[in-house]
């Protein structure tokens, strides 16, 4: 299931699980000693239980249950929107080594409750830290938002579709929500063909098959013509001992 929507004359659709909000980790847990980690930061996390200020969650990647902290989760809409996270917890997200340059999520802003932020990642070859850009993206009373007071648009997937399709002043182009942990591999998963091993034929039960009348919801792995032709043949070597019956 999913919804139908069309952006400047584009339609694209919008999957059910792209939809639904989701949990994810903001943090390693448990964060200090040497106890194995039951949950790892980026990560879509499976909810148990909520008593408001702790979360009992399951790890997608790792199977593991814990009882974490609300703050040290966020949760996501369209893998892009992030709310109740910083500036800090952006920058750690979109550093981590399975994103590319053009990686971004988009979040609340600290300083203006009525504005977001983008947040873009720029991988460089060169030595220095990798770079995470932020853009105010404010609102306008009528509900359109901008990055550039000359370039509006009527809601945020309508800016993540502009500056996918071209950077237009910003440091590079989108290529992709910030990378989520267990919702792309459950993906990836989804899109593994299925090998389906053929039966291997058992001639001495085919010998069998054609000693006994058939009838068309028989299950006999042989075509009719096929049958014919290997009863020419066990008539040759064996005599007239086996014969088919259609």
């Amino acid at each position: 299931n999913g919804q139908l929507h069309c952006k400047r004359g584009k339609f694209f659709f919008l999957s059910a699980a792209e939809q639904e909000p989701m949990i994810v980790s903001l943090y390693n847990f448990p964060p200090f000693g040497d106890r194995e980690l039951t949950m790892c930061i980026g990560e879509q996390l499976i909810v148990l239980s909520d008593d408001g200020d702790f979360l009992n969650v399951r790890s997608t990647c790792t199977g593991h249950d814990s009882c974490v902290p609300t703050s040290y989760t966020a949760k996501v809409t369209h893998k892009w929107l992030y709310t109740g996270i910083s500036r800090h917890e952006a920058i750690a997200l979109l550093t981590q080594p399975n994103n590319h340059s053009g990686a971004f999520l988009i979040r609340e802003s600290e300083t203006n409750k009525d504005c977001y932020s983008l947040s873009v990642l720029r991988r460089t070859n060169s030595s220095y830290q990798d770079c995470v850009k932020h853009y105010r993206i404010s609102c306008l009373q009528n509900g359109w938002v901008y990055i550039s007071p000359g370039l509006t648009f009527p809601s945020l997937h309508y800016l993540v579709d502009h500056y996918s399709d071209a950077a237009d002043g910003l440091c590079c182009r989108l290529t992709g929500p910030c990378f989520i942990k267990g919702f792309d591999k459950a993906r990836e998963a989804k899109l593994i063909p299925t090998t389906v091993r053929r039966p291997t034929i058992n001639w001495k039960d085919i010998s069998r098959c054609g000693r006994s009348k058939r009838t068309d919801s028989d299950s006999c792995l042989v075509s009719e013509g096929l049958r014919e032709a290997i009863s020419s043949y066990l008539q040759m070597t064996e005599g007239n001992s086996h014969s088919w019956d259609t």
